[in-house]
């Protein structure tokens, strides 16, 4: 059996528990994005959600798995490298060209798509998923991450500190403003999940991804 074969029947398998598991949710189908929860531009392999179940190793895009149908977004750059990679299994599509919105609208019966709350932003659901005959289903426990058995381990790698000189600011002046905003405006709390505003607030770097150098984490 030569390789591309067997990427093929790998793939079939993994499509094939994935449905299992909308079956076992009560769903007609599953959102699976590039991005994992710190939402970077580089994915950590044991995160890269898209890759393990299309074989797709672009930086950007969306699969939708529905019980009959697989519909992988691309953009531009990616469209030649996504039919190479996924095309066999997967109905290649440019996103700028055709929303998932637009290819779930023709659907004539009204389905629930689930999604991992983490993954998305309310706006992104809204503006490229959302529409009449669909119901979003926030599902806690990623799908992809219930089939995916060999799937590579956590690489804990500890944060560090910018000396002040470097910063420009301490952290300790940093958060002090902070919070006298937060008094100001009446605010109790801030919940701050992106990872380059932290690395800002409080002078830390980290090791997360290959090609920068921001630490992986979120803050209240």
């Amino acid at each position: 059996m030569d390789e591309i074969t067997k990427k093929i029947k790998m793939i079939i398998k993994k499509l094939s528990l994935l449905r299992k598991q909308l079956v076992n949710n009560n769903l007609d189908g599953y959102i699976i994005p590039k991005n994992d929860e710190f939402f970077g531009e580089y994915v950590d392999e044991r995160y890269d959600r898209l890759k393990y179940i299309s074989s797709f190793s672009g930086s950007a895009g969306y699969a939708i798995i529905l019980r009959s149908n697989s519909y992988l977004f691309v953009d531009g750059r990616y469209t030649l490298q996504a039919k190479k990679e996924s095309g066999k299994n997967f109905k290649i599509i440019e996103i700028h060209k055709n929303k998932p919105s637009k290819i779930l609208s023709k659907i004539l019966i009204k389905i629930k798509i689930g999604f991992d709350p983490k993954l998305f932003s309310e706006a992104n659901l809204i503006k490229n998923f959302k529409t009449k005959n669909v119901s979003l289903i926030p599902i806690e426990q990623n799908l992809i991450d219930k089939i995916w058995l060999n799937r590579p381990k956590t690489k804990i790698k500890k944060f560090f500190l910018l000396n002040s000189k470097h910063a420009g600011r301490n952290y300790e002046n940093k958060l002090k403003t902070v919070c006298k905003i937060l008094k100001k405006r009446k605010i109790n709390k801030l919940l701050i999940t992106a990872p380059e505003n932290l690395a800002w607030l409080l002078n830390i770097r980290g090791k997360d991804s290959k090609y920068s150098p921001l630490p992986n984490c979120h803050a209240i």
